[in-house]
């Protein structure tokens, strides 16, 4: 196409052009979205269902897995439903609103994961006001805040995108990607480019150090324990969250942050696939193997008694 001014509707490329591949990427992605929904999905009716788990750790993870349901939930739905009809478009505005509920659930994901770290200080390093700092306002800001300034974020790259012009319709990647978008623009995207960086930047680093500074006095903490097994118990807490962690960040950063990435390449899509689709799926299962109470929740759920209650209430 050529210098083109208007783009009513974009064609996504997929994560590959050959069919037997493509068959591949489907049946895995469904697999993947099913079962992180679901966990997910029992995670946050496990929590809401049982009244020993209505603490602020609980808060917070229940929340996480509203994000990681909604997150996914942006994407990977449009990708299978193109497959199976055959068709690959998506209109402007839907581009635009994908985009935007994509940065706005992966923002607030990325924020609300510095809190509860923050949660996991309080509880370790100050366990005698722990009931005391984390009451039920504190905890409201602290999930408030992430899904405000994550939509901020979003709607002022969704903004800006607007009044680009584009010169192709042929979107790299298996959705509608801020990068790739701007990849595509016949505009001058200095400034788009400079908020990726600036706020992009924030969204991602200032979680990231919050969390490496909350994490700090917890291993300070964790070592002056006398005995393993006391150690074992006291990192115990947070270790689920570490691991979330390092899922989130570790392929987030391998995408976003790699100065040699010029472009959507497979390796790009493979890692945005472990950040959208992988680490959201494992969230349920790292915090419910790694936690006690959970699994005797997500027991009782399965069992039906609380199914029936909570079918009574609604």
């Amino acid at each position: 196409m050529g210098n083109q001014t208007h783009v009513s509707e974009f064609i996504l490329l997929g994560l590959s052009s050959e069919l037997q591949r493509q068959q591949v990427f489907f049946s895995l992605s469904f697999t993947l979205y099913l079962i992180g929904g679901l966990g997910n999905l029992l995670t946050l009716l496990a929590i809401i269902s049982d009244s020993r788990l209505h603490s602020p750790m609980y808060f917070f993870l229940s929340n996480l897995s509203l994000l990681d349901l909604c997150f996914t939930s942006s994407t990977i739905p449009k990708m299978l439903a193109n497959h199976l009809c055959g068709c690959t478009t998506i209109s402007f505005p839907a581009c635009l609103a994908q985009m935007y509920f994509f940065i706005a659930f992966g923002a607030a994901d990325s924020i609300l994961l510095s809190a509860m770290a923050y949660d996991r200080y309080l509880a370790i390093c100050c366990p005698l006001h722990y009931v005391t700092i984390m009451d039920a306002l504190r905890c409201t800001l602290l999930v408030a805040v992430p899904w405000i300034s994550a939509n901020l974020v979003s709607l002022v790259h969704t903004i800006l995108m607007t009044h680009l012009s584009f010169c192709s319709n042929r979107i790299p990647h298996f959705f509608c990607d801020l990068n790739a978008l701007i990849r595509l623009s016949c505009s001058d995207t200095h400034v788009n480019e400079m908020l990726v960086l600036v706020l992009g930047g924030s969204v991602v680093l200032i979680p990231f150090v919050c969390i490496m500074v909350s994490y700090t006095p917890i291993a300070v903490a964790v070592w002056r324990v006398p005995s393993a097994q006391g150690k074992w118990k006291a990192f115990s807490t947070c270790g689920s969250h570490l691991c979330v962690v390092i899922l989130f960040y570790g392929t987030i950063i391998g995408v976003y942050f790699n100065p040699t990435a010029t472009h959507a390449t497979q390796k790009d899509m493979a890692a945005t696939v472990m950040y959208t689709l992988v680490t959201p799926m494992m969230n349920p299962f790292i915090y419910s193997l790694r936690n006690r109470d959970l699994k005797g929740a997500l027991k009782k759920l399965l069992g039906g008694n609380h199914l029936a209650k909570l079918a009574n209430s609604l």
